[in-house]
């Protein structure tokens, strides 16, 4: 059986895995650094967010899906409830300047970049990986919409907008092309250590060495023209399920890789205005249907989700068989919190 639920402690090494099989993917995968001293301190950042003993400028949720057959964490999502307030959050918006001469009888119209804190105090969505070998069954669109299943149950815990930084393009070798032809300029180191040093929550350095007026999008190379608000091929399929959800691209890009920013109002989610509670009724077999929900039990300390395909009878009631029921930590007449995935994403 396949669960999502928040992460503990004693999933360290599982997701320190994850984290050594996430650098084999290549450069971009920063909020999942091999470094077990940081990923500790995600898990008890998220045991202290769920005790209330986190400020919400440190309030963070790290969930991981595990394969209970063999006890083993595959996967790992997570929501940072308000970025920026410890440390700036930096992005580029993508803007025009127009310069104009009656006298010359010239207009133009130009591309900039700003450099940006406008998300400063957004919900973020982030930490997304799944093993490679679980592809499959679902499982990533799973581990992703769980997120936002989360959140309208507990919409209080959340600010009004919602972001996510999609991957950015980069070639076979880690290269990209936006930061050779921007960041190297300023920064003077490759694009895969100033990535992970951002990452790891070391960024004065992007205060201290980012040119702070607009940056000519005409004055950069034609392949780093080429690749601002690209997603990443392996990050595509991702960034398509957060569309679903009511995510798009608004303007603003990374400012190493030029990946868009995708954003939404947290009203807006689908999950906020399809998610529906339903009673459980309890059976030893259960009819299964075309259409997938996930199931939450909407207990916020010890959260735990499924991925089934019950059938829900004509008195909203969602048919459970014990094993599940057991695995949500609930019982018959008790309520949970169903969204169905789109029909289109079935298959």
């Amino acid at each position: 059986m396949m669960i999502v639920r928040h992460a503990a402690h004693r999933d360290l090494d599982d997701i320190y895995r994850l984290a050594q099989r996430a650098g084999e993917s290549g450069i971009g995968l920063t909020s999942l650094p091999q470094n077990k001293e940081i990923l500790a301190e995600r898990i008890t950042r998220t045991t202290r967010t769920l005790d209330g003993l986190s400020e919400r400028c440190e309030a963070s949720y790290l969930f991981v899906l595990e394969d209970t057959s063999i006890h083993k964490i595959v996967g790992v999502s997570a929501i940072e409830v308000a970025v920026g307030l410890n440390e700036p959050f930096y992005n580029f918006r993508v803007a025009k300047q127009v310069h104009a001469s009656k006298a010359l009888n010239v207009y133009k119209t130009l591309d900039t970049l700003f450099l940006s804190n406008d998300h400063t105090g957004c919900s973020e969505l982030c930490t997304l990986f799944l093993d490679p070998e679980y592809r499959k069954n679902q499982n990533g669109k799973f581990l992703s919409k769980v997120r936002f299943l989360f959140i309208a149950a507990f919409r209080s815990f959340f600010e009004e907008r919602l972001i996510a930084e999609m991957r950015g393009f980069s070639d076979q070798n880690g290269q990209s092309p936006f930061w050779d032809s921007l960041g190297y300029l300023f920064f003077n180191m490759d694009f895969a250590a100033a990535d992970y040093l951002s990452g790891v929550g070391q960024k004065a350095f992007i205060a201290e060495l980012m040119p702070r007026f607009p940056v000519y999008v005409d004055l950069l190379s034609s392949e780093a023209r080429e690749v601002i608000a690209e997603v990443h091929p392996q990050t595509l399929p991702a960034a398509k399920v957060l569309m679903s959800e009511g995510l798009k691209y608004q303007g603003y890009v990374d400012i190493f890789d030029a990946g868009p920013t995708l954003e939404a109002n947290t009203a807006e989610l689908r999950a906020v205005k399809e998610s529906r509670l339903l009673k459980v009724k309890l059976t030893e077999q259960v009819e299964s249907t075309d259409t997938h929900f996930l199931v939450a039990n909407d207990q916020y300390q010890d959260y735990a989700v499924l991925l089934i395909n019950n059938k829900v009878d004509e008195s909203e009631t969602l048919h459970l068989t014990a094993a599940q029921a057991q695995a949500l930590n609930i019982a018959e007449h008790d309520q949970v919190r169903v969204l169905a995935l789109e029909k289109m994403e079935n298959n």
